[in-house]
C-alpha cells in the first residue's frame, strides 16, 4: 500500500526532507520525499496500512522548524517496488 502526501506552509529550507527521511527509516517505510517547485513537500510512501498511518502521525507536524499549513494526502492500493526510503533533489 501507498501513502502519497502534499505538506503546504514553511516546509522547504527547514530540515523537512531529512526529518521525514530518518523517521522512514526507523519505521521501515520505503519510498521518496522531494520539494515541489511551488514551494510545498510531496511525500510517497509504502508500506503496510497500519505503519504507513504510523508514518503519517509522525510526520503530520514537521520538523520543529517548520510549519505545517495545509495538507492533502491519500492511500492507495498498489505498490511501486521501492527497496529504500530516498530524498530526492
Amino acid at each position: 500500500m501507498q501513502l502519497h502526501i502534499i505538506f503546504a506552509g514553511r516546509v522547504q529550507g527547514v530540515g523537512f526532507r531529512k526529518f521525514v527521511k530518518k523517521v522512514a527509516d526507523q519505521m521501515n517505510v520505503k519510498g521518496f520525499v522531494r520539494n515541489l517547485p511551488d514551494g510545498t513537500v510531496e511525500v510517497l510512501a509504502e508500506a503496510d496500512e497500519e505503519t504507513l498511518k504510523n508514518f503519517f502521525q509522525a510526520i503530520e507536524n514537521g520538523p520543529p522548524l517548520a510549519s505545517v499549513n495545509g495538507i492533502r494526502y491519500e492511500f492507495l492500493e498498489k505498490e511501486g517496488g521501492f527497496d529504500e526510503f530516498k530524498i530526492e533533489y
